[in-house]
């Protein structure tokens, strides 16, 4: 098992004499009428992992809520409480001031034919969460990560029409992690795939992070981190760190290894599981400073 050491995480470097934006500017596109607190919680973090500018694109109310909530952030703001398929056109204009984009924090299903068409359309390095990992299949996505738990691997390998005996081996709780790991690299490897730059990152006790020419474990972390919005965290240290200029893989390995070791801390810190998600934030502000 090759497991994440400190050896294997490497921060981007700041030039001495650079200017605002230069060390990366990320677009986080999500949010809806219910789901607000995981946008807010992945921009603050994609801050947190070093990026100099992240700008929030969100249904209007979800946008002043986050407003209210961060000063930090900038939000853009768009009629309705969800994205309707059209809007790709108004994200796919705004993301060329970006270096990378994060998609799918509570953006919620209703938002799927939205997803779908910008995943298609995006130029940009990406990541790919939550309900958006949802409303795709593998195909649709190229220079990406996805950052799927076992649920929405699921979800989404059935929508890339994979094999169904294939699909339950891998969800399967039974099957060892590098088991999974190594059927999901050959599903990677497929033909169908062989031209898209894919990483794939599974969120469980012992993440797995996965590409068709490398599988790399992450064993930081602990129960505490099934609390709601950890993956949100997670989804934007992806981001920011892709945002600073490193590759797909590192910005998934940095970000799997620090997340688990921000709660790990605080597991030690606060002498058990009452941690929140908005706690890894500030931790990771420590660890990636």
């Amino acid at each position: 098992m090759n497991l994440i050491t400190k050896k294997q995480v490497s921060l981007p470097k700041r030039g001495v004499k650079s200017r605002k934006g230069d060390n990366g500017k990320a677009l986080v596109i999500g949010g809806s009428r219910d789901y607000v607190g995981a946008l807010a919680l992945a921009g603050m973090a994609a801050l947190r992992s070093g990026a100099d500018w992240v700008t929030i694109a969100a249904p209007e109310k979800a946008g002043y809520v986050i407003n209210a909530l961060s000063p930090d952030l900038v939000v853009k703001k768009y009629k309705g409480d969800d994205f309707c398929a059209a809007r790709a056109k108004d994200i796919l204009k705004l993301e060329n001031d970006f270096d990378s984009v994060l998609i799918g924090n509570g953006i919620g299903m209703d938002s799927a034919s939205f997803v779908k068409k910008y995943v298609k359309g995006t130029k940009k390095q990406l990541v790919i969460d939550a309900d958006a990992i949802k409303s795709i299949s593998l195909d649709m996505a190229d220079n990406a990560i996805l950052t799927p738990h076992a649920g929405e691997l699921k979800i989404l390998l059935q929508n890339s029409k994979i094999d169904k005996t294939l699909v339950e081996k891998i969800i399967n709780k039974q099957s060892s992690i590098t088991d999974r790991a190594s059927l999901i690299q050959k599903i990677l490897s497929d033909k169908r795939l062989r031209d898209k730059k894919i990483v794939l990152l599974l969120k469980g006790p012992v993440d797995a992070i996965i590409s068709r020419d490398a599988i790399m474990y992450n064993k930081t972390g602990n129960a505490g981190m099934t609390k709601a919005g950890t993956g949100d965290v997670l989804a934007g240290l992806c981001v920011g760190f892709l945002a600073q200029g490193l590759s797909l893989m590192q910005s998934a390995v940095n970000a799997a290894y620090f997340n688990g070791l921000a709660g790990d801390i605080l597991l030690k810190r606060k002498k058990g599981f009452t941690y929140l998600a908005s706690d890894l934030v500030g931790e990771i502000r420590r660890l990636c400073g």
